[in-house]
């Protein structure tokens, strides 16, 4: 949910959650329960060992099958998933159960804006999966394994989904404002460079469709352009450097002035007013990881259909992910281990995806035909898969702080998104640093 990383806390808890490519789902996160010791006993399952999990949004695993798959093979297997709807809520409830070391499922998942500060401050509370039997760090990518590797070597969450970044784009809008609709020619305008997308939106701008903008947010542009940083909020040492990292101002003046030129909405992601816009046709670009193409067509009109396509980002970058971690206190620690790292496993994040529209962080699957072969109602015959596996060949491994989503949050809901109400960039930017060191001192 993830939880892009969410620029409000509803993107948040709409990109852990969204991740349809046939429907438009909501997130959702599990409600903790019960579970204190290792080992085998059963629990509501008529005899059987009963293997609960804790998750936000809809992750899917249910609705791949998978967990029936997964009894098939282990009939002695019973599994329960419990969900809560949003990221905001599941999380600190996850810390609570993880403070008092109670209340725990046998599996709970954690998304990426939080995966710091669990694997900081928890570590000594989860299993370090890559001791499991069947866990090769080698089947992850490099970048996701090492989000949830601690200092020490011990690796505390197994990847599930990434979000690979792309820039979903309106042919028909697109042709109309006389810009190229073929999707290399597209990426070509702007590759390389986010301020090459802003001059295509002044080009866009010029004869675009009445009442339509270039893109559908600040906070989408923003967070596009955050999510390629090797460093953004903290360094390397683990120290705040928002202020001081020239690459975050950059992206926040280029954001302003693409808000100050009318080329991206007034509008705040995943609320009910940008929902709105998506079914009434009002932009024309979208900062696009593969779970965007399901929020599309879940808000979208049936004139939408096959209008859009899929372009390279100026920059590699990543919205999005999850992963799935094994509480030491759980009831059956031991069976919750093998199930976790059957889940996140090539064959069955292929199959996620195919459902779903989580991209698997585990690049085996891209040439499994369920990932290689995939295609989407809104975009046509576009190779989605293909494209999106290669931008997740290139995306930079990123310092993630404990406070990420605090910080990103308040540059978009307390900055960026002023400009587009008249407030100058510099008094934007100064309300955000404000309202963050604020927050960061609680």
């Amino acid at each position: 949910m993830r939880v892009p990383h969410r620029t409000t806390r509803t993107k948040a808890v709409a990109l852990a959650a969204v991740a349809v490519l046939g429907t438009g789902l909501l997130a959702g996160c599990a409600d903790d329960s019960g579970g204190s010791s290792d080992g085998g006993g059963s629990g509501g399952g008529g005899g059987k060992t009963t293997i609960t999990l804790g998750l936000f949004g809809t992750q899917g695993f249910k609705e791949a099958g998978l967990y029936k798959e997964y009894e098939k093979l282990h009939p002695d297997i019973n599994i329960e998933e419990n969900s809560v709807e949003q990221n905001g809520n599941y999380y600190p409830a996850l810390v609570n159960h993880l403070t008092t070391g109670s209340g725990l499922q046998d599996i709970q998942a954690v998304e990426v804006s939080n995966i710091a500060e669990v694997t900081q401050t928890f570590a000594s509370k989860l299993v370090d999966l890559s001791k499991v039997s069947g866990v090769d760090k080698s089947g992850w990518l490099d970048w996701k394994w090492k989000q949830a590797t601690t200092k020490d070597g011990q690796t505390i969450g197994l990847g599930t989904d990434i979000g690979p970044l792309a820039i979903c784009y309106r042919k028909d809008m697109f042709k109309a404002a006389g810009l190229p609709t073929d999707r290399d020619a597209v990426g070509k305008l702007w590759t390389g460079d986010w301020s090459k997308l802003v001059d295509a939106g002044e080009t866009y701008k010029k004869k675009a469709p009445k009442g339509t903008y270039f893109m559908d947010s600040p906070g989408g542009l923003l967070n596009a352009v955050l999510s390629g940083l090797s460093e953004k909020f903290y360094d390397s040492s683990g120290k705040v450097v928002y202020k001081t990292n020239p690459a975050v101002k950059s992206a926040f003046d280029l954001t302003a002035k693409a808000a100050a030129d009318g080329l991206v909405q007034p509008q705040t992601q995943f609320q009910d007013s940008w929902n709105s816009t998506i079914a009434n046709s009002k932009f024309a670009t979208v900062a696009c990881p593969p779970w965007m193409l399901g929020y599309l067509k879940g808000h979208s009109k049936a004139d939408a259909t096959g209008q859009w396509d899929v372009a390279t980002a100026p920059t590699a970058g990543n919205w999005g992910g999850t992963f799935l971690t094994v509480p030491k206190t759980g009831k059956h620690v031991t069976q919750a281990e093998k199930l976790a790292a059957w889940l996140t496993a090539p064959a069955q994040l292929a199959k996620l995806f195919a459902v779903q529209g989580s991209f698997p962080s585990t690049p085996a699957a891209y040439d499994l035909p369920a990932v290689k072969d995939a295609k989407n109602a809104m975009t046509g015959d576009t190779p989605i898969g293909q494209i999106f596996a290669e931008a997740a060949k290139s995306i930079p491994a990123q310092v993630i702080g404990p406070k990420d989503q605090i910080i990103q949050d308040s540059l978009t809901n307390n900055g960026v998104i002023l400009v587009t109400k008249g407030k100058s960039a510099k008094d934007a930017w100064n309300t955000a640093v404000k309202t963050i060191d604020n927050s960061l001192e609680k």
